[in-house]
């Protein structure tokens, strides 16, 4: 391995908030809209973001791509369900969990309450509960809106719907903020999320990421991509020294040493930074991520 693999893959790691922070900013580029109370209906909610974003967020600049695949999934009438299946589908062979790690809005915010002083309690115990976003995913985001419909042949978004707190979180409350007939409207829906959304933020500072790795569909599907994406983590065997740092610094519960691309990892570099010899990488592809310099250059 060169040394600027590793190095770039350690600047990485180590600008990942400033990463986050430009992938939400993005994300939700129509800051506006916030003090108008409106939603952003242009041309870019026809396209999909990467994370988790209520389309229903006022300054949101393109559609949850879990929103739009509930809104299709029960239903032939649409167009987009081929394309927003591909842009998933895409993502996870392109960049697997990275997009947990590094784009998604939703995760970000719950890496800022972590980061709130206080006690934290490790998640290694509640391992099995990583499954419930894989039934969540099953249920919720594709029986349910296939299977209970209306008279015209519609299935309401029920992940959204009833589980989801990003829709309170950036759509109901700062709508409700700044529209009194939307603030006059809300009812028993909105205080259920509110729970749940509260409730998610509790644990988030006390545990790291629990909608991460316990609820959210879109990281079950990008999970299911992390061993075969384009974009990978390499464990250097002649350099390791098993020191197990790496698996100690993972708060996502992965045996980096052991399977260094699993499902849960979020390829946030937590094992890269702390790795004493170097032997923890990115890679894209199978290649190392390194810019060579040309013959001929000093």
């Amino acid at each position: 391995m060169d040394k600027k693999t590793s190095i770039i893959s350690k600047q990485i790691a180590r600008f990942r908030g400033w990463v986050q922070a430009a992938a939400t900013l993005l994300t939700n580029i129509h800051l506006p809209n916030f003090f108008k109370g409106k939603i952003y209906q242009g041309n870019g909610k026809t396209v999909c973001v990467p994370g988790l974003n209520c389309y229903s967020c006022p300054a949101a600049s393109g559609a949850c791509p879990i929103g739009a695949f509930q809104a299709v999934v029960g239903s032939s009438k649409f167009k987009f369900s081929y394309y927003i299946t591909g842009f998933i589908i895409l993502l996870g062979v392109i960049l697997g969990r990275f997009i947990c790690g590094f784009l998604c809005p939703f995760g970000w915010f719950q890496d800022l309450l972590h980061k709130i002083p206080g006690k934290k309690f490790s998640t290694q115990k509640l391992k099995p509960l990583r499954y419930l976003k894989y039934l969540i995913l099953l249920v919720f985001v594709i029986l349910l809106p296939m299977l209970v419909t209306n008279s015209i042949g519609m299935g309401d978004p029920f992940f959204c719907k009833y589980i989801c707190p990003q829709g309170v979180l950036e759509g109901a409350i700062p709508l409700s903020l700044g529209n009194a007939a939307i603030r006059s409207a809300l009812g028993k829906l909105f205080t259920f999320k509110s729970i749940i959304l509260i409730t998610v933020v509790v644990l988030s500072i006390l545990f790291y990421r629990p909608f991460c790795k316990w609820i959210c569909p879109l990281g079950a599907i990008y999970s299911l991509f992390n061993k075969i994406s384009f974009l990978g983590i390499k464990i250097e065997n002649d350099k390791c020294i098993g020191c197990q740092q790496c698996t100690k610094a993972c708060k996502m519960d992965v045996n980096v040493l052991k399977t260094p691309n699993h499902p849960e990892c979020i390829r946030c570099g937590a094992c890269m930074k702390v790795c004493p010899k170097d032997a923890i990488h990115y890679q894209f592809m199978g290649k190392d991520m390194c810019i060579h310099k040309h013959k001929g250059t000093k």
